[in-house]
């Protein structure tokens, strides 16, 4: 029988799945639901939308700024002139519309629209991986469940064997056959087994919960999984290379130095002389008693501002500025390291997890064979119940380290595809609707008006 079968037979006893019947939930149906509906995933692709709304913020820059004033006011006067005396009231009142228009600030908005529009890609990229982590975490947790479903199975045959084995035991003891010492290990050995098996149980409840909170749903009668060792460039070296282009880690440090370059650009501008067009208009009224009078105003200006100085802050800032933006290209070169360490550890976890698969599945048959040759031996008076005892407890280990390197090779193929940059839904062909974050961002860049987000909130 294949260890995935096993796992299959396995995880049909625990969870309740009869095993002449396909079990529902599969590895790639629970990482849909995680794609969907994971709140770190989903909060994430928020501060992406939020994000949009920078750009929008930048391109406005672009339009004119129009405001209006409305005054009035009551006025008393008490006074005369020559001795003749003049007291009076009146009602001062003013309407005003001002429209300002930049032509220039030496490519503040421009840059600034640049800068957020990096932003944007900066965000998306932490979507990828977040969805990347996500993905990864999912998987993780639904290996988790199964190895240690299989594995408290294994546990609870165990003890099943060993019961058999202190009952055969203790009727050898009865007719003089076997000693008390004999008895007292097979006794032990069977307390030993029902102490670790509720360790497993212990460590399948925490699994179950980790499943809980990355797929957002109890896990019930899952389907054993394969590793995706077919979407995986087929040497490390070819491996790092796609890393450093397609890892979201590596592309959203390369935005963030654009960022910090346009943030030089724009504190830059701010030496440069601004020149805005304002144009405006007014109309005032003065009423007298019974009279009145009005006046109208209308004017359109070109406005020049040259800075100067301002204290040594604005080449202050710059240099600042200049500062992070090295800062922000050592942390790119950073991360390259920090991926290729991460791929070359993954692909080194994939390959020895192959290994030991191949190792445990000789080492759970010869352990089969001995286990056999030692009750034969036992029943002649060759062995003892000690030597029976290890052999048994010998192939209990074999048989969880199989389960366990077979849970190893199908996570390490999934961290070895996240390193690369390219665990995705799309790439797993997940059946749900892929997130397209350019919408969003096309439905509010150029939004003039309105207070509504697009979803209607």
């Amino acid at each position: 029988m294949s260890v995935a079968v096993k796992l299959a037979f396995a995880c049909a006893l625990v969870l309740g799945c009869p095993a002449r019947f396909a079990c529902a939930e599969t590895m790639s149906s629970a990482l849909a639901r995680a794609y969907a509906g994971n709140p770190d995933l989903n909060q994430q692709r928020a501060a992406a939308r939020a994000s949009d709304e920078g750009v929008s913020r930048a391109v406005s820059q672009y339009r004119p700024q129009v405001a209006a004033v409305a005054s009035v006011g009551y006025n008393y006067s008490d006074g005369g002139q020559n001795t003749v005396y003049a007291p009076g009231n009146s009602t001062p009142s003013a309407l005003g519309l001002t429209v300002t228009q930049n032509v220039f600030n030496g490519n503040q908005t421009t840059n600034g629209v640049r800068q957020a529009e990096s932003g944007v890609m900066l965000s998306r990229e932490n979507i990828r991986n977040t969805e990347q982590n996500t993905l990864q975490n999912g998987a993780t947790a639904y290996m988790n469940v199964l190895r240690d479903t299989a594995i408290l199975e294994l546990n609870r045959n165990n003890i099943s064997v060993l019961a058999e084995q202190l009952r055969q035991t203790r009727d050898r003891f009865l007719v003089s056959e076997l000693t008390r010492t004999d008895v007292a290990q097979a006794g032990s050995s069977l307390a030993t087994a029902r102490s670790n098996y509720f360790t497993a149980q212990a460590n399948l409840q925490n699994s179950i919960a980790n499943f809980r909170q990355i797929i957002g749903v109890e896990p019930t009668r899952l389907e054993p999984a394969r590793p995706i060792d077919n979407l995986l460039p087929a040497t490390v070296d070819q491996a790092i290379a796609v890393s450093f282009s397609d890892n979201p880690l590596v592309a959203a440090a390369l935005h963030s130095v654009d960022v910090a370059q346009l943030q030089v650009q724009i504190n830059e501008g701010q030496l440069y002389p601004t020149v805005n067009i304002i144009g405006s208009v007014g109309q005032s009224y003065q009423y007298v008693g019974s009279s009145h009078a009005s006046t109208l105003n209308a004017a359109i200006m070109g406005q020049l501002s040259v800075p100067i100085y301002s204290g040594g802050a604005t080449y202050s800032l710059i240099r600042q500025s200049k500062e992070l933006l090295a800062q922000a290209r050592l942390q790119a070169d950073l991360q390259r390291d920090a991926v290729r360490a991460a791929v070359v550890s993954g692909w080194g976890q994939l390959e020895t997890a192959k290994a030991v698969i191949r190792s445990s599945q000789a080492a759970v048959k010869a352990a089969e064979i001995a286990l056999n040759g030692v009750r034969e031996e036992a029943n002649v008076g060759q062995r003892t119940t000690l030597d029976i005892l290890i052999a048994q407890q010998t192939l209990l280990t074999a048989r969880v380290s199989l389960v366990t390197a077979q849970r190893d090779r199908v996570v390490s193929s999934y961290v070895v595809m996240a390193a690369i940059g390219r665990l995705s839904a799309a790439n797993l062909a997940l059946d749900v609707v892929t997130y397209d974050p350019s919408i969003h961002y096309e439905q509010v860049r150029d939004k003039w008006i309105g207070l509504r987000t697009p979803d209607g909130r």
